[in-house]
């Protein structure tokens, strides 16, 4: 038998599931000397370390930002955003009566409070959150991933920073209105609950598609990118096409343990501030921002989009009133 295939059926028993808990190159190979049939060389393991760690089929991951191995988890649907939830179902939410209740009720519970912790920290951090959700109604068909965002990042720019009413700086939005400049950035981000080896990419390009009309997109996901390999290709991409990759290190167990999406959005401040307490964020790239809104396009998903629309309203109230208010539903 191969050095690879004895590793490959070993090494699930030998290296822990827990990235913080992850075990040392030189442990590691004590631990397989004690079952390999053969003698290999101390570099020889060290290579075939390596090299399985940077293949997603493999059982063996390599921490990012530090030293040490862990058992790769294999990927679970449920735990990784709406996008495999509707696909349970080819797209549509008619038939999640075939889909395991509770299986259900989990999945959808931890995307609902992610999306509320995303949506607070962002209003504390100055930007204005919209969320779609037409866009993902009861019957949208699964092809929507691809074309509209969790939510729109909304960054007011008049000149200087908004005052404690959130006035706008009343001249330089007059100015840029004279230029035709819009005072605000817009960033189109997709909600994820956890990265892998497997689906990355599409969480990537979804994040690309969906941001084209807008400034520049982010891909966010509540988990922490332990996996070195995984970290790299995120940043490989990111570097390509300008899309930004953050972590809020929430673990799904983590997200267990939120009070619900509403208590989240309506925690009093010391609330919150414990909920922002158990955030780790770590940005793996800073989104690329574009110059310009692609105005044919945002006009066309207006004529498609009720969300769209509201979107626009809302952008027109806030100048109209020289207010940056938060989105609130009519």
């Amino acid at each position: 038998m191969s050095l690879r295939k004895q590793l490959a059926d070993m090494l699930p028993a030998l290296l822990p599931g827990n990235p913080a808990d992850a075990i040392k190159g030189t442990e590691l190979i004590s631990l397989t000397r004690l079952q390999l049939t053969g003698n290999y060389s101390d570099a020889s393991l060290r290579y075939h370390f390596s090299i399985m760690s940077c293949d997603p089929a493999s059982p063996i991951a390599k921490v990012e930002k530090g030293q040490g191995y862990y058992r790769r988890s294999m990927p679970l649907p449920a735990l990784s955003g709406a996008q495999e939830l509707l696909a349970l179902t080819q797209g549509r939410l008619d038939d999640l009566a075939t889909v395991d209740q509770d299986l259900m009720d989990n999945t959808m519970l931890r995307i609902g409070k992610f999306r509320a912790v995303v949506t607070r920290y962002f209003e504390i951090n100055g930007r204005f959150p919209f969320a779609f959700r037409q866009a993902f109604g009861k019957h949208s068909p699964l092809s929507n991933l691809w074309k509209y965002p969790e939510l729109v990042l909304v960054d007011w720019e008049t000149g200087g920073s908004l005052d404690e009413e959130m006035s706008l700086d009343e001249v330089m939005l007059a100015f840029k209105q004279r230029l035709g400049i819009a005072p605000f950035r817009l960033h189109a981000a997709r909600l994820r609950i956890q990265s892998s080896l497997q689906t990355y990419r599409e969480d990537f390009y979804q994040t690309l598609a969906v941001s084209m009309w807008t400034q520049g997109g982010e891909l966010i996901y509540a988990a922490p990118i332990d996996d070195e390999a995984l970290a790299d290709s995120l940043r490989r991409l990111s570097a390509a096409f300008g899309v930004g990759v953050t972590s809020f290190g929430l673990t799904p167990e983590a997200l267990d343990e939120l009070p619900r999406p509403a208590n989240i959005l309506n925690a009093h401040p010391r609330e919150t501030e414990a909920i922002m307490g158990k955030l780790d964020i770590n940005r793996l790239a800073a989104p690329q921002s574009r110059p310009q809104l692609d105005w044919s396009a945002l006009t066309s998903l207006r004529n498609e989009s009720e969300d769209a629309e509201n979107l626009v309203r809302w952008l027109t109230r806030c100048i109209d009133e020289r207010r940056a208010e938060p989105f609130k539903d009519e």
